[in-house]
């Protein structure tokens, strides 16, 4: 038996199991003792070892390990602020991987301020430019981003792939203050989700849905941040009717703002005569404008053309398909790592390497790798610097 870390704060072991959304039994079964030891550690009857205390902290809760010798547990935004508009069972529902990624977002959000000396470097931010507190004429709204943004309808019809299409819009939105990032969800029923701040807001979306899917949620979120509401994008809908009635009005306007912005009722107008329930000519008007079938078909429900009931049939077909298609897995570990991160962090964080104003052991704690690991990450660093 190692020797018990006598020290620990057993409010702080209750409150890292709770954050992490892990009930007694999980942990219990996780690290494989009984429910009971779990109790008296949390009660201050009884100490884990040294050894368990690792387990917990590093394998299980993801805190360093000095943080349960703390005095008292850390200030972290409560998810009842950061998702008002998500329905507390859902809240409930969100699984200890997700609770992880929203600690990951905000940790990206403390180190963008430490990187930028807490100044957003862009010199047009669209969260101050663009903010959207009331109902609003989705058209207008859409019209005005896209302007701002920069980007006609007719380029966008000119990408090639959905591939070209998100990193286009990824890139547009990050010139205009939100950085995006980017993981693989193992909540899969999450699209995206977005958190607020005076300057640094960020968007993570999840890298295993269809491209396509990533560029709809991208928008979603993005009209979150302008109306100053954090947010959820989810796969089924079927929350939103569980929502009060300000909250179903923000999930509402988030689809139809999306929608409107990629598929612009105007230019859709010409495709009203399509056949609808025919796959391949969903798909041809899907490619036009680089969007999923899906946000075709939710474009036709909205003007007419199907029924809810076939739209929520087909969605979860397509979307049953593409997570059962083989070979979305694997790939180079940095190559991956930095898609999620993006060129332009990684930029910004090497260059404070490269300054002198951080050692190794801290660009890699702003990276999320090992030391070891930074050697292959910093080709990719290089690109946006070699193409400015």
């Amino acid at each position: 038996m190692g020797k018990a870390a006598t020290s620990v704060n057993p409010r702080i072991l209750r409150w890292a199991r709770e954050r992490a959304g892990y009930s007694l039994d999980d942990v219990a079964s996780q690290i494989k003792q009984d429910v009971t030891r779990i109790e008296n550690w949390e009660a201050g009857e009884a100490a884990p070892t040294y050894v368990q205390l690792e387990n917990l902290a590093y394998r299980l809760y993801k805190r360093p390990i000095a943080l349960f010798f703390f005095p008292e547990p850390p200030e972290e935004a409560d998810l009842g602020e950061e998702f008002r508009t998500l329905p507390e069972f859902e809240r409930e529902a969100l699984s200890p991987h997700s609770l992880l990624l929203l600690r990951k977002a905000q940790a990206m959000q403390l180190a963008l301020v430490e990187l930028n000396d807490g100044i957003n470097p862009c010199e047009q931010r669209i969260f101050d430019e663009i903010p959207i507190r009331e109902e609003v004429d989705t058209p207008h709204v859409a019209r005005q981003v896209r302007e701002y943004l920069g980007v006609p309808l007719d380029v966008q019809k000119g990408w090639r792939s959905a591939d070209e299409a998100l990193r286009n819009w990824r890139e547009c939105v990050e010139d205009k203050g939100v950085f995006v990032f980017k993981d693989s969800f193992k909540q899969g029923d999450i699209s995206a989700f977005s958190l607020l701040h005076d300057d640094f807001p960020v968007i993570y979306l999840n890298n295993s849905t269809a491209k396509t899917r990533q560029i709809f949620s991208l928008f979603h979120e993005l009209l979150h941040i302008l109306q100053g509401t954090g947010g959820i994008a989810k796969r089924d809908d079927s929350y939103i009717e569980h929502l009060d009635r300000d909250a179903r009005r923000i999930e509402v306007l988030c689809n139809r703002f999306a929608g409107e912005f990629l598929i612009p009722s105007d230019d859709f107008q010409r495709f009203l005569k399509a056949d609808f329930h025919d796959d391949d000519a969903i798909g041809t008007i899907a490619r036009e404008y680089s969007v999923s079938r899906e946000a075709i078909l939710r474009k036709a429900l909205d003007s007419g053309c199907v029924t809810q009931r076939y739209y929520e049939k087909k969605a979860n077909e397509w979307a049953d398909d593409y997570r059962t298609r083989p070979g979305r897995g694997g790939g180079d570990y940095y190559a991956t790592h930095a898609a999620y991160l993006g060129e332009r962090f990684l930029s910004l964080a090497f260059a404070r390497y490269y300054q002198g104003r951080c050692s190794t052991e801290q660009l890699a704690d702003y990276l999320g790798v090992r030391v070891k690991s930074l050697p292959g990450l910093e080709p990719y660093a290089l690109r946006l610097d070699a193409s400015s």
